[in-house]
């Protein structure tokens, strides 16, 4: 009993502490204004309405040395080339086929050019197997096609 009352009083200072004046000054000698006086009209917020997708848009294609026999390429070209993905991630019309080896992780990202085609790479990105850390595209290509 003794120890809950020592427990009880130990923490009265914080709890006085939170039930302060909300952090106005101390004392003041001016009256308080009434409540809803002080209280600001704040405007119901809607969240942001997204403009309308307008249909199937066209992607880019990545356009950099060394990649040409990846870029273009679908998901049977790419395993084949590659081996069996680590990762194999479908999203909508999306797709993500991800590659690793000693060196480095390998994502490509595959999208239809047309509606309704069948999804090829049309974006890669390379980073270093160990720390994450972005690396040369092409020389992590290389690499993966040598293993």
């Amino acid at each position: 009993m003794l120890r809950k009352t020592g427990l009880a009083l130990a923490l009265l200072p914080l709890l006085a502490a939170c039930a302060g004046n909300n952090g106005g000054p101390a004392s003041t000698n001016r009256p308080l204004a009434h409540p809803v006086e002080r209280r600001t009209a704040i405007p119901p917020t809607r969240p942001a309405e997204r403009p309308p997708v307008a249909g199937f848009r066209t992607p880019r294609l990545m356009r950099i040395p060394g990649i040409t026999g990846v870029i273009g390429a679908n998901e049977g070209a790419l395993t084949r080339q590659f081996g069996p993905p680590r990762l194999n991630v479908i999203e909508g019309d999306a797709h993500k086929l991800q590659f690793s080896g000693a060196a480095c992780v390998l994502d490509v990202y595959l999208y239809p050019l047309r509606e309704g085609s069948e999804p090829v790479a049309t974006y890669v990105d390379a980073r270093r197997s160990s720390d994450g850390l972005d690396v040369d595209r092409a020389a992590c290509i290389a690499a993966l096609l040598k293993k």
